[in-house]
């Protein structure tokens, strides 16, 4: 059932990740979603999902801050960079910056949670746990007790951050990646899909993915299949 709507909102991006906040800010928050907002060089249609797409320079010309919110709908682009930016533009216009918080999550009684964040369905989030400024937890993911996630992460999907960790600002944790207990993740850090890792890392480490080369045994000879 949708819930009633007593404030608004406006999203700023135009992508598939505007689109889905747009669903989930829609349907699960008293936020009524009125417009999209892009910078005016990416400005390259009026219209989307029936909404309006208005430059973000000239924002508060129409959608003042007095009576309307921000969320900031990007993703990782230059390591968090381009959201932050753009969030801490926002917040110099005056606009208050929303956050969304599923209720298909689990987020213990004591979490404590920055502005502006977005923690999307079958997040397990563990007591103590301390979540910065400005920080996006996809779907799926386990935040281990005691844990800190600073100021601008991205956290994709099926993540598993174990306990006493601290993962530094602006990094990016890869689908299926996998930090041990009590480990310090450095500031700015790229850690690739299926990436696991058992020591600290340095600032601006960059794990790239894990490749799953081909073997040369075909799956037929190893499961001694004939065709």
């Amino acid at each position: 059932m949708t819930t009633m709507k007593t404030k608004k909102l406006v999203i700023v991006g135009d992508s598939a990740f505007a689109e889905i906040a747009h669903e989930y800010f829609d349907t699960d928050t008293p936020y009524e979603v009125v417009a999209f907002a892009v910078e005016s060089a990416y400005l390259k249609r009026e219209r989307l999902n029936g909404l309006p797409v208005v430059s973000f320079e000239n924002l508060e010309l129409t959608y003042p801050p007095e009576n309307h919110d921000v969320f900031v709908a990007i993703v990782y682009t230059q390591l968090n960079r381009l959201r932050t930016r753009l969030a801490d533009a926002a917040k110099d216009k005056g606009y208050h910056l929303a956050s969304y918080i599923s209720p298909r999550a689990f987020v213990w009684r004591n979490v404590e949670i920055g502005e502006h964040c977005f923690i999307f369905e079958n997040n397990t989030v563990q007591p103590f746990v301390k979540i910065g400024r400005n920080v996006v937890l996809w779907s799926g993911n386990h935040i281990g007790h005691h844990s800190i996630i600073r100021d601008n992460c991205f956290i994709s999907s099926h993540v598993v951050i174990s306990g006493f960790c601290d993962i530094g600002e602006n990094s990016f944790l890869g689908v299926n990646s996998t930090i041990a207990n009590n480990l310090t993740v450095g500031r700015d850090n790229w850690i690739g899909p299926g990436i696991t890792i058992t020591r600290s890392t340095e600032p601006a480490s960059l794990f790239g993915p894990a490749s799953a080369e081909p073997s040369r045994v075909s799956s037929l000879r190893y499961f001694k299949i004939k065709s």
